[in-house]
């Protein structure tokens, strides 16, 4: 691990459509929200929260030669994220996605467009330029698909023979049952850090009658390295290979906006410490810092910082 840490995160990059209303839906008719539209998707989420804290990071991912491509990558940039390793394509439009907020729960409508052209030839391009000091972290999101899948394993087993550090974020609960738990921990056995919340642990390891404790040693000893099962306003959970567990409590959010992006924001947060040589304790308690700053803003991504006129 280094001081300087440099992180290549690849996954999908997406329009975030959010919509969040006060009331029911009543359905059939009209039902008054607020609606914005930005960027989105984890890896994306997460590569922007990095840039946040002054990482150094690059993004892997593939956006339509469209307009809304433009924009995702404008806001990426203007953010601090090396897009390089962003491939353009005329094969699909920028993925969308549609996050319907409501009594402080999200459900998603996704249409994952370029994201499902993502290759190993994408990822090759981008560990090419790194060095050993690097750390590569996948979204869960690129093994739900058939279509990617082989690049996010490409992504793993190439990183690791390139001596990089890794990390896996499970993504979603019921595309981790669609595809099996069992088969998901096969799939990323021997990534440094696994991160869960608490519904992804229960899918993972199948089973619902679980403590967070035992969850995140089960998910420990399974994926063969470090694992973190994120517990919202419970705070989060470090588990060894050893069956230590180690727990952090939240941090605190004045004022509660939108929790989408939080899990990003927590990885991101988390790794930064961690890859700079933070202790387990440290990492978990800078992770939950950036995840509550991502609760008291308007969708998954941090604004853009000021930067200094060059005229």
């Amino acid at each position: 691990m280094s001081t300087n840490p440099r992180v290549l995160v690849v996954g999908d990059l997406v329009t975030d459509v959010l919509v969040v209303h006060s009331g029911p839906m009543a359905v059939g008719s009209d039902t008054p929200a607020r609606i914005s539209v930005s960027g989105g998707g984890s890896a994306a989420n997460t590569a922007a929260w990095l840039a946040q804290v002054d990482v150094a990071v690059e993004l892997v991912a593939v956006a339509g030669a469209d307009v809304a491509g433009d924009d995702r990558l404008a806001e990426l940039q203007a953010i601090g994220v090396g897009c390089s390793g962003v491939r353009r394509t005329h094969e699909a439009p920028t993925g969308s996605i549609v996050v319907i907020v409501h009594g402080g729960q999200r459900s998603f409508l996704h249409d994952r467009g370029a994201n499902l052209t993502l290759s190993g030839s994408d990822v090759d391009f981008s560990l090419a330029g790194v060095g050993r000091g690097c750390h590569l972290h996948l979204s869960g999101y690129t093994l739900f698909e058939t279509s990617t899948r082989p690049a996010g394993r490409h992504a793993l087993r190439a990183a690791a023979e390139a001596g990089l550090t890794t990390s896996v974020d499970a993504a979603s609960a019921d595309p981790l049952r669609r595809v099996g738990g069992q088969a998901f921990l096969d799939w990323v056995r021997g990534t440094d850090v696994l991160l869960a919340n608490l519904d992804e642990a229960h899918a993972l390891l199948d089973d619902k009658s679980a403590g967070p404790d035992d969850l995140a040693r089960g998910l420990a000893t399974a994926a063969r390295g470090f694992a973190v099962v994120k517990l919202g306003a419970e705070g989060a959970i470090w588990a060894g290979h050893d069956g230590t567990v180690i727990r952090s409590g939240a941090a605190p959010v004045p004022v509660p906006v939108d929790p989408t992006g939080a899990g990003d924001a927590f990885a991101a947060g988390l790794l930064a410490a961690w890859l700079a040589g933070a202790d387990p304790e440290a990492a978990l308690r800078a992770g939950a810092r950036l995840g509550a700053e991502a609760v008291g803003v308007v969708g998954g991504r941090p604004p853009a910082r000021e930067r200094p006129s060059l005229h």
